[in-house]
């Protein structure tokens, strides 16, 4: 299938981790126009700051600053913390709120694309380690999050189906590498570590699929590319292999050269407690090829971390 140009190109969340590498890359490495929306000001890099509109996505209104001539909207924006969530629902319907009216957006100025940042939480703690892109299961919802997250797909569906509205789903594994100040377990981590203070793993065997943030940026990257053949699917973008958070804990330890103690602790309400991603479906239809391992993902983490925030 022949692939429409792309050339105009909105990303919600353009302050986030994701959104502020994605918007980079694409300024760097295509011809495309970029836009952002956030309700935050890009606190790292000022060209993606000067084409970003702060402005809160829950208000509809906030729209109105924008052009309304985008090929696609990559919408990143969301409350991303799962335990976050659990403490303060009312985060889960702010996530469910804002891909609506996303949408509502796209439907109303004849948008025809939207990509959408799902996650690996909607697969819940179901059997088996490895997932590949099955359909999501109520009976395994583990947390308000995971649930904005499959309503966020649904309605992302619902688009398409009603009002012809072409979509990607991608559902993103534990991000990490730079761009992030928050309690996300790496930088946690680190700033605990470099504080001296201990650390505590919620799980003594939780596994998950670490990525580092150029891969999941890679995978953006190639839905752009190949938007026709990979339309109205759901994508997996991850490594591929399972780390322990108590690794996570000790090789940072060991890298920063600390003593830090490390307690374990039960794991808490709503965490999925072991996920590894099948990604044989976007090597497959997007030619994604994940390219940093934990370990070198990591080194290259401390690295940004030690020159911009923690030396």
């Amino acid at each position: 299938m022949a692939e429409k140009r792309i050339s105009k190109v909105l990303v919600t969340g353009s302050s986030g981790t994701i959104g502020t590498r994605l918007c980079e890359r694409l300024m760097a490495e295509t011809d495309c126009t970029v836009a952002g929306i956030d309700r935050r000001p890009n606190a790292w890099n000022p060209a993606v700051q000067a084409v970003t509109v702060v402005a809160d996505l829950l208000d509809p209104a906030a729209f109105a600053e924008l052009p309304t001539d985008f090929d696609v909207v990559i919408h990143l924006a969301a409350n991303a913390r799962v335990h976050d969530v659990v403490v303060d629902p009312d985060q889960a319907r702010d996530n469910i709120l804002t891909i609506y009216n996303v949408l509502e957006f796209c439907r109303r100025n004849a948008i025809p694309r939207v990509m959408f940042a799902s996650s690996r939480e909607v697969y819940g703690n179901a059997d088996g380690l490895v997932h590949a892109e099955q359909p999501v299961h109520l009976d395994t919802c583990e947390s308000p999050y995971a649930a904005s997250k499959m309503a966020g797909e649904a309605l992302v569906t619902s688009y398409q189906r009603c009002y012809g509205l072409d979509f990607v789903n991608i559902r993103f594994s534990n991000v990490y590498g730079m761009y992030d100040d928050s309690n996300r377990v790496v930088p946690l981590f680190i700033r605990l570590t470099k504080q001296g203070q201990d650390l505590t793993v919620f799980g003594k065997d939780k596994l998950l699929d670490f990525t580092y943030i150029d891969d999941a940026v890679h995978g953006v990257m190639q839905v752009l590319e190949r938007f026709e053949r990979a339309r109205n699917q759901v994508y997996n973008l991850a490594f591929g292999a399972g780390t322990t958070i108590l690794e996570v804990a000790e090789t940072l330890r060991d890298r920063l050269g600390a003593k830090t103690q490390i307690h374990l602790g039960d794991v808490r309400a709503g965490e999925v407690v072991q996920y590894v991603a099948d990604i044989t479906k976007a090597r497959e239809m997007l030619q994604y090829a994940p390219q940093v391992p934990f370990k070198e993902g990591i080194e290259r983490t401390v690295q940004w971390y030690e020159a911009h925030l923690y030396p």
